[in-house]
């Protein structure tokens, strides 16, 4: 793994930042839904505990996720985006492949066999 020089931008895997701010947007909104729904109406005190309890469960779950993504994380090979797949030649092709299930010497738009014959 190559080191970083200062003043270079971190690219997005090895940058901690942003799943730091996911999970901090997740525990906030965590936490004002439960401060707003476990307090059961506007005459009871609002339930800090059960919030803040809620706000540290989201934000550890989200950056454990946001964790394991990043580390099943894998660029695809160079060969991959080189043209060797299926359909990416512009010739014009008959099946799913570029290749056709019909002899070369048949010509196209007659039947593979007569009416009835059932080649098995």
């Amino acid at each position: 793994m190559a080191h970083q020089k200062p003043g270079e931008p971190r690219n997005l895997r090895t940058s901690v930042k942003g799943p730091l701010m996911f999970s901090a947007f997740w525990a906030v909104l965590a936490f004002f839904a439960v401060l707003i729904f476990a307090s059961g109406g506007s005459s009871r005190a609002p339930r800090f505990d059960l919030a803040f309890t809620g706000a540290g469960i989201a934000f550890i779950v989200t950056l454990v996720i946001a964790a394991m993504l990043s580390m099943s994380y894998k660029d695809n090979p160079d060969h991959l985006g080189k043209g060797s797949g299926v359909n990416l030649s512009s010739k014009k092709s008959s099946g799913h492949g570029g290749y056709s299930a019909r002899p070369e010497s048949q010509a196209p738009g007659t039947p593979d066999s007569a009416p009835g014959a059932d080649p098995r």
